[in-house]
């Protein structure tokens, strides 16, 4: 357990509502909203400013814990298994994208890699609603080329559109 790590996560307490304010989460929001009306995925964007002190002590990564919140989240019930959870956590500047098997096995995975880079450079210039918008649109955009409206048995609206901040 690093303590500059400790110091990281301790400072960023509160940044997820600080850089996506309301309006930003509507906007998100929306993107989400649009986006699926084009695929059949379901797409969830979560936010969280730090993690806690034990999550820190057991040394938990990023991608575990996007996983965890990927199941708490129930990001993984749907009817076609076609979850997609965007996971940003603020203090480590950690981008995670979580693709349940039914998309998994229709999209690469550097696809999604390549996503988390765009996001993060949005966010490295202190743009976080164009880079959250940005990211959530090139996942839509992939998902309709992977999965496009019916094609699959569409369950409708599973997991809620808006983003959750942790």
């Amino acid at each position: 357990m690093s303590s500059l790590r400790i110091l990281r996560h301790v400072f960023a307490e509160g940044s997820a509502r600080r850089h996506f304010p309301a309006a930003t989460l509507d906007a998100i929001q929306h993107v989400i909203e649009a986006g699926e009306q084009r695929h059949a995925g379901q797409v969830c964007f979560a936010i969280e400013g730090a993690l806690s002190f034990g999550a820190l002590w057991r040394g938990c990564t990023a991608r575990e814990r996007a996983r965890e919140v990927f199941s708490k989240l129930r990001v993984w019930d749907t009817g076609n298994n076609s979850g997609v959870l965007i996971y940003v956590l603020l203090a480590d500047r950690a981008i995670e994208i979580v693709a349940d098997r039914g998309v998994a096995a229709h999209v690469e995975a550097g696809a999604w890699e390549s996503i988390c880079e765009r996001i993060r450079v949005k966010f490295a210039l202190g743009d976080y609603r164009n880079g959250a918008i940005s990211g959530v649109e090139a996942v839509n955009d992939l998902l309709a080329r992977n999965l496009p409206a019916g094609r699959t048995g569409n369950s409708g609206n599973e997991i809620p559109d808006r983003p959750r901040v942790l």
